[in-house]
């Protein structure tokens, strides 16, 4: 009998603990006294009841976390407009609105002036008849970590593009049936595929780092924008300052800021709030729109813009000529022994140039 009582005891003080306060006790008996007077005299209208739960204040919940006891965010005053929206309204209606209105023609005109360019330009060649002579300009851990994050990220790109601008593009186009399936694809691939990207990310930071810090010949390539409107030579080294800004601005600065906003969208049990999760989808969105556009000039130069870049990436190799010509300051540093470098012939077995 005893030790009944005493578990009795025990249930009881946890229902006096799990009880809410009088202050919270208080603010339900005036919220359903409300209600009730309500469905009296207007029946059907849930009005305060909504009212309740748009309010943004915390109620009770026997639910542990920090925004458990609110429903719905508190209402804000949405940008450019008078009326009043509530946190989510406010982060979907930016999202569907601003967000993917200039994103969507920052797209478009990048690839658009890719387009006029080569048009005009048409591909960069190198001047003088390959000597079949190869360089080793990339090895294979430089080239593992490249193609790594480059797959990667073709992979979150379209995926990303297809959750953000699909429902206003593609769905129209193709139907609800198959825009679901797409849809659903491409959120499974997003999510699994961005942890690899972090990795791939990580690692190609380490392996290039050191080749892409400022060089005295950068001021002179920046001065004749690298001879790509003019066709001038402008000796550069490893990497000219378009690609170490690529380096810098794309892989590293907006590289780790999508790395560290996808993992806050990707794992919300990091505790963070709704508001946090909202703002960090839209730095995400707006530096994923940066990074696609700036990808495509990155992407146009390593494949058609510049002849023998993808083959660069691909084998390894360069012909000296090659090397000469777009990279001379690299190039003398490897002939001098300064930068150790794999040099071969064609004839002995190596990768054969193509340009």
């Amino acid at each position: 009998m005893t030790r009944l009582c005493k578990l009795f005891g025990a249930l009881l003080a946890l229902a006096v603990l799990a009880a809410p306060g009088p202050v919270q006790a208080q603010q339900a008996g005036d919220s359903a006294k409300a209600q009730a007077e309500s469905r009296v005299e207007q029946p059907g209208n849930n009005a305060p009841v909504w009212r309740d739960v748009k309010s943004g204040a915390s109620n009770y919940t026997s639910l542990p976390g920090r925004e458990t006891g609110v429903l719905i965010q508190e209402p804000l005053r949405f940008p450019g407009q008078g009326a009043f929206a509530t946190a989510g309204e406010a982060w979907r209606n930016f999202r569907n609105g601003p967000l993917m209105f200039y994103g969507g023609w920052l797209l478009m005109i990048v690839a658009l002036a890719i387009v006029a360019f080569y048009t005009v330009k048409g591909a960069i060649k190198v001047h003088d008849k390959p000597t079949g002579r190869l360089i080793e300009r990339f090895n294979s851990l430089e080239r593992i970590a490249h193609w790594c994050t480059a797959i990667s990220f073709v992979i979150l790109a379209l995926s990303g593009l297809t959750i953000l601008f699909g429902k206003f593009v593609l769905l129209p186009v193709i139907g609800y049936t198959l825009f679901a399936w797409l849809t659903a694809l491409a959120k499974n691939l997003h999510n699994f595929v961005g942890p690899f990207f972090i990795l791939s990310t990580l690692l190609m930071i380490v392996v290039y780092v050191k080749d892409n810090f400022w060089r005295a010949g950068d001021a002179r390539w920046i001065a004749k924008a690298g001879g790509m409107l003019t066709g001038a030579h402008v000796p550069s080294g490893r990497f000219n300052f378009g690609e170490k800004s690529w380096f810098w601005v794309g892989v590293v600065l907006l590289g780790i800021a999508m790395s560290v906003t996808g993992l806050i969208l990707l794992f919300p049990n990091f505790d963070q709030l709704r508001t946090t999760m909202q703002q960090a989808n839209v730095i995400h969105i707006i530096g994923a729109v940066v990074f696609i556009a700036l990808s495509f000039g990155h992407i146009y130069l390593g494949t058609i813009g510049v002849e023998g870049a993808y083959q660069a990436m691909r084998t390894g190799y360069v012909d000296e000529v090659w090397a000469k010509e777009h990279h001379e300051l690299w190039y003398q540093d490897v002939k001098s022994g300064k930068i150790a470098a794999k040099s071969t012939g064609a004839a002995a077995g190596a990768p054969q140039a193509q340009h």
